[in-house]
């Protein structure tokens, strides 16, 4: 059998800088765009509320659609790291539009301009992330390595929600009216763009596709059949529904978290570092050593229980203990970041379970399903806040709110959280592909491209009654 040789930190590397070009669109949308939208643009909470939902669920039967163009795709740079260079130029620059919204349209106008740029940001994000997170199951096949590439994914994703947190927040709290927090916006967005671009180069550079394939063109129906049978990357994609929902809750309330509930807007710069990059310097390097010790599976759960206890103490904690909040977001972004990371890794060993139960491999319509879950919960979450805020009678730019609200803000960041993530860890319980299973299977895979097997599967043919698809 053909040695493959083991991953470089190079190729790891430039693999995790992808991410964080995908998130100076992606986390910037996810940290301030409806504060952006309610109190910059000018659109009400309820109408910032049923853009994010909608539009993110148009994404993410955008997925399917990218997944399926990419499966379908041949070139002599792979199928997958193309893709990196063709659609990152419209992202980059629709991230700058999305942010751009004219001050002195009408709020119809602007609604409807909101919904255009943030729909072509949605499908430009696809055709970039779906190439990008499936290009994974073909750099390896080792489950420690993928573990460390989606480690450094996740590192690199948190360090950005970070970075830009550092970048914004400032410019959010001494800008005398919108109007001059719209110039740091535009400024900003363009030299992320510059900048982004040149990532995305460095990471088509640095990364190769190594597992070798027979090249195929599934039909549509083919496609949908493999993954009909696909039991562990269904539980995982309804997980990853439940983990998004939570996480992107939290995201999107925290701005308003540390305003009205603790009372400082300068506290959301700890929030975010904790939550973010720092909880990711403690889950980066653990996650690969628990991955080790207990499997994908277990280390998942660990994480996902460690977040759903934390937030539930966040909800009922007293906020007046200042310094409590920020050791229980810590805590629950620790949980969460060792189930994120471990996540990528679980999604790839799917595809192998799929090409195990069919016989066909689509990494990019296995992935674009994963990412429509995802999506969905982005959506979910994303939009959950901004409908308590309507609810609760949220009043943008004021100097307090109501007890109500403060109370709908709380729910967002720590109730939401919690109730999503306990209900992944019961999904996830029940998940059947555990890292033993894996290796058997990735061999019977490899021992069918022998010519012995394949004689041996028409002999048994030849005698079975019926034929079934292996359980």
């Amino acid at each position: 059998m053909e040695t493959v040789r083991p991953l470089t930190w190079f190729n790891v590397i430039g693999y995790g800088l992808g991410d964080v070009a995908n998130n100076f669109a992606f986390a910037l949308g996810a940290l301030f765009l409806l504060h952006y939208y309610t109190d910059v643009a000018g659109l009400s909470a309820a109408a910032a509320g049923t853009l994010l939902v909608l539009v993110r669920i148009y994404d993410a039967f955008m997925d399917v659609i990218a997944g399926r163009v990419i499966d379908r795709t041949i070139s002599r740079w792979g199928r997958f790291r193309p893709f990196l260079l063709w659609s990152a130029l419209p992202l980059l620059l629709m991230s700058v539009a999305v942010f751009s919204v004219p001050a002195n349209w009408t709020s119809a106008q602007k609604l409807v301009y909101a919904y255009v740029t943030y729909a072509i940001l949605g499908t430009a994000y696809s055709f970039v992330n779906i190439p990008y997170g499936s290009l994974a199951t073909v750099m390896t096949q080792e489950p420690r390595e993928r573990a460390l590439l989606g480690a450094m994914r996740t590192l690199m994703a948190t360090g950005t929600f970070a970075f830009l947190a550092l970048a914004i927040a400032p410019k959010i709290r001494h800008a005398a009216n919108p109007q001059e927090l719209q110039a740091h916006l535009t400024e900003f967005t363009l030299i992320l763009a510059v900048v982004g671009m040149a990532l995305y180069c460095l990471c088509f550079k640095a990364t190769r596709e190594i597992v070798q394939r027979e090249i195929e063109r599934p039909g549509f129906k083919s496609s949908l059949n493999t993954l009909r049978y696909n039991r562990p990357l269904l539980m995982l994609c309804i997980s990853a529904l439940c983990l998004h929902t939570g996480l992107f809750s939290q995201t999107a309330t925290a701005l308003y978290f540390a305003r009205y509930v603790l009372g400082d807007v300068s506290l959301f710069i700890p929030i975010i570092v904790i939550s973010s990059f720092l909880s990711v310097l403690v889950a980066a390097p653990l996650t690969p050593l628990l991955v080790k010790c207990k499997g994908k599976k277990n280390t998942f759960l660990l994480g996902i229980s460690i977040g759903a206890l934390s937030y539930f103490l966040l909800f009922f904690a007293p906020t007046n203990i200042k310094f409590l909040p920020f050791i229980l977001l810590g805590a629950a972004s620790i949980g969460a970041m060792i189930a994120m990371s471990v996540m990528w890794a679980l999604e790839a060993d799917t595809v192998e379970f799929g090409e195990w139960v069919t016989g066909i491999r689509i990494e990019g319509m296995t992935y674009a399903i994963f990412s429509f879950s995802r999506k969905c919960g982005q959506a979910l979450g994303g939009s959950i806040p901004a409908f308590l805020l309507a609810a609760s009678g949220y009043m943008p730019n004021a100097l307090t709110q109501s007890d109500a609200t403060r109370l709908g803000i709380l729910g967002a960041i720590a109730f939401v959280p919690g109730v999503a993530f306990a209900i992944a860890f019961v999904l996830m319980y029940f998940y059947p592909l555990t890292d033993v299973r894996f290796a058997k299977l990735v061999q019977e895979i490899r021992d069918r491209q022998h010519p012995g097997y394949r004689a041996q599967l028409v002999s048994d043919k030849k005698t079975a009654s019926s034929q079934t698809l292996p359980r």
